[in-house]
């Protein structure tokens, strides 16, 4: 099993290690090396509408997977409790249709938040 360690930084590395999750609380970011070993810096924001970081006090883990469909790679994975567990690639359909549920996703929450705003 594959595992990753986590630190707690206010900076990222501009050369980050491989096998080592970064995160900024302060800027909200985590940062690590994919998994696959192609060298690729997979920058993951920390948001209500991005990824979530639950940290036990001993280990992290990001939610949900990560799916680097940029990449070459297109490598697919969990981060839970330091262990990286393996996905099954997507097929280009699914990529799709998972970013079209992103998006659609990501703009109910802000109307949701707009009209808390003019509630207020």
């Amino acid at each position: 099993m594959k595992t990753i360690q986590h630190k707690f930084v206010e900076f990222i590395p501009n050369s980050p290690e491989q096998g080592i999750l970064y995160i900024s609380i302060e800027y909200r970011t985590a940062v690590h090396l994919c998994v696959c070993g192609c060298g690729n810096k997979v920058v993951t924001p920390i948001s209500p509408t991005d990824w979530e970081i639950r940290f036990n006090g001993k280990t992290v883990s990001l939610y949900p997977s990560i799916g680097n469909w940029n990449f070459e790679c297109k490598s697919h994975y969990f981060i839970t409790r330091n262990e990286i567990f393996i996905a099954r690639k997507w097929e280009d359909w699914e990529i799709e249709e998972g970013r079209v549920e992103d998006k659609n996703n990501k703009e109910k929450y802000f109307k949701k938040q707009n009209k808390r705003k003019k509630k207020d």
